[in-house]
This record gives C-alpha cells, sequence and structure tokens, in this order.
C-alpha cells in the first residue's frame, strides 16, 4: 500500500471508541471504517486535523509510510 493507517491503534491507546470520535470530528461510522481500514484513496487535511487533535497525537503516528511505492492502477 505504501501508506499505513495506525488509527486503531492510537484508538486503543486513549481509550477512546470509534464511535466516539466519529462524533467529535463529526464524520460518519461508514468514513470512518474505511480510513481505519486502509482503504481510503484520500482523506481531507481538515478531518485528520480534527482526528488528531481529539487524540492529542501527531500525523505520525496514526499514519504511517511503509517504504514502497503504491503504483497507480490505470498505469500500465
Amino acid at each position: 500500500m505504501g501508506i499505513k493507517v495506525c488509527l486503531e491503534d492510537v484508538l486503543k491507546e486513549r481509550g477512546m471508541t470509534s464511535k466516539e470520535l466519529c462524533r467529535l470530528v463529526n464524520i460518519t461510522e461508514a468514513n470512518l471504517s474505511v480510513l481505519r481500514s486502509g482503504k481510503a484513496k484520500g482523506v481531507r487535511f481538515h478531518t485528520i486535523n480534527r482526528i488528531c487533535y481529539f487524540l492529542q497525537c501527531d500525523v505520525g503516528d496514526i499514519l504511517k509510510f511503509d517504504g514502497s511505492l503504491e503504483e497507480d492502477e490505470n498505469e500500465e
């Protein structure tokens, strides 16, 4: 993938449920689930900002680069 989402780990460390985070960040549980699963194709900086604020963490705590290059599916 290239970018690994570690949101589940940070939620556990903070003792917060995904429902609580959804309410605070003002996003749907479905959208947070897509982000947590790593299947999101993109995320707004505004959303990342709010997640980091309410979890009191840094962007690097929830998003990790795994060292690989994700190739565009449309390129050959």
